[in-house]
């Protein structure tokens, strides 16, 4: 009787352990939960996902999209997000942007339904699709671009849905509407579009909105939308994303800019340091690690600055909290990658890759040309030692995370890929212009 307990107790024991490692596996940092993932880095720590796969190999699923967007699908709990833009309606007469530039855009030629969609991370069927939002845009964008290029937030309850000049909308994670704002309408350089996506820590919601008006960053309440602060930005059209972390007993928020990259005290929106050095139309979001930021730009000139957080206060231009500058290779529509000691980012959006040490900004090993990929608008991402990256045409480069990186595969799919791969679990998932892919071995 004795020797049955025993066996029954250790299973009781087997099951509660792994029933607490299934609860520690569900916290944020095993979820993709904003564009650049858990880390604001562009790694996902506990993921390993497929090396290999084609559309006849290690595709779980793979479904068609409605409408179109470029905007980073969010995975967390058993589901995947996802917001779009759904042309409806007759088409309408082309309205052209009036903006110099605008021969690279294209006409609005519809109205649009702004969407947001939740599908099951299993089987890929949806589970819920809301409409937010229906519009005749004031303008469509360049031709590279979509609608619905801000990627979306979510801190597990919240789900955060930002389409720009479209509006901003706060949904449960069921589809309801909690609340929403009207920001205004943004007027880009050269009409170019919108791309900005929000950022997110604690109860506080962050929205840059730099273009060619008067630019502004607020920070709202999550749970009512209701304004905490704005600060007016001395800044022209960036399409970057805020990064917000906690250092030396301060929340910090970095926005880079065409003027300065700025860190903001996120309690009230004053600016804690400022350093000029970037180049204009800013694209790439910075990122953060050992108390040093870095952020690049290319664009008219090429410009890398990697910034100590220690001492660093008021106008830093100059100064020794500027660890190092780059003015070669550096990044321009992919953000940069940061894995381990090493920040790894595309020259402007090309297929040269560089790799250097964080603290030195030597190049290590590099620069390395990536033959079999061509022009890149994703961003690299990282998990399980290896980098990923996938070019506009539907190929995608894996290599080893080593001081020798190794090429370990090249998959190719029958899409055409401009948003970044978000990462979560054994799975990565790729937005194409048609279809939403979940790889995956099991």
């Amino acid at each position: 009787m004795k020797y049955y307990s025993r066996i029954i107790l250790f299973i009781l024991l087997l099951t509660l352990s792994a029933a607490a490692q299934e609860t520690h596996q569900s916290g944020p940092e095993y979820y993709w939960g904003q564009w650049r993932g858990p880390l604001g880095t562009g790694v996902a720590p506990h993921a390993n996902p497929p090396i290999e796969w084609s559309e006849a190999k290690n595709i779980r699923w793979k479904i068609a999209l409605p409408g179109k967007g470029h905007s980073t699908p969010l995975a967390w709990g058993d589901r995947v997000y996802i917001t779009t833009a759904i042309p409806y309606g007759e088409e309408l007469p082309p309205k052209h942007s009036e903006a110099s530039g605008a021969h690279d855009n294209l006409p609005v030629t519809h109205q649009y339904e702004f969407a947001v969609l939740a599908i099951s991370r299993s089987s890929g069927k949806t589970i819920w699709q809301r409409t937010v939002h229906k519009a005749l845009p004031h303008e469509y964008g360049h031709y590279t671009g979509s609608l619905a290029s801000n990627s979306p937030v979510t801190d597990g309850e919240h789900l955060f849905a930002f389409f720009g000049s479209n509006g901003l909308y706060c949904l449960d994670m069921n589809g309801e509407l909690l609340w929403q704002a009207d920001l205004g309408q943004m007027q880009s350089k050269h009409g170019h579009g919108e791309a900005s996506s929000p950022a997110l820590y604690g109860n506080t919601l962050l929205i840059n909105w730099d273009h060619e008006g008067q630019s502004f960053i607020v920070a709202l309440e999550k749970n009512t939308g209701k304004e905490r602060w704005k600060v007016l930005r001395d800044e022209v059209t960036s399409w970057t994303t805020p990064i917000i972390f906690e250092y030396d007993g301060k929340t910090q928020a970095i926005v880079s800019g065409t003027t300065r990259i700025r860190s903001y005290d996120l309690t009230d929106g004053s600016v804690i340091w400022e350093c000029g050095g970037l180049s204009a139309n800013i694209v790439a979001s910075p990122v953060m690690a050992d108390g040093m930021v870095f952020a690049g730009s290319s664009y008219e000139k090429r410009a890398m600055l990697a910034i100590h957080l220690d001492g660093a206060r008021g106008d830093i231009t100059g100064t020794d909290r500027v660890a190092w500058t780059r003015i070669h290779g550096t990044p321009y529509v992919p953000s940069p990658l940061l894995y381990g000691g090493y920040l790894y980012f595309l020259r402007h959006y090309q297929n040269i890759l560089s790799r250097v040490d964080i603290k030195t900004g030597k190049d290590v090993g590099g620069p390395f040309r990536l033959n079999a990929i061509r022009n890149v608008y994703g961003s690299p991402v990282g998990a399980a030692n290896r980098i990923y990256i996938t070019d506009l045409d539907g190929t995608t480069l894996v290599f080893s995370h080593d001081p020798n990186p190794q090429v370990l595969a090249l998959n190719r799919l029958e899409d055409s890929f401009s948003a970044s791969a978000a990462l979560a679990g054994n799975e990565l998932y790729l937005r194409g212009a048609e279809f939403l892919y979940c790889i995956s071995e099991k």
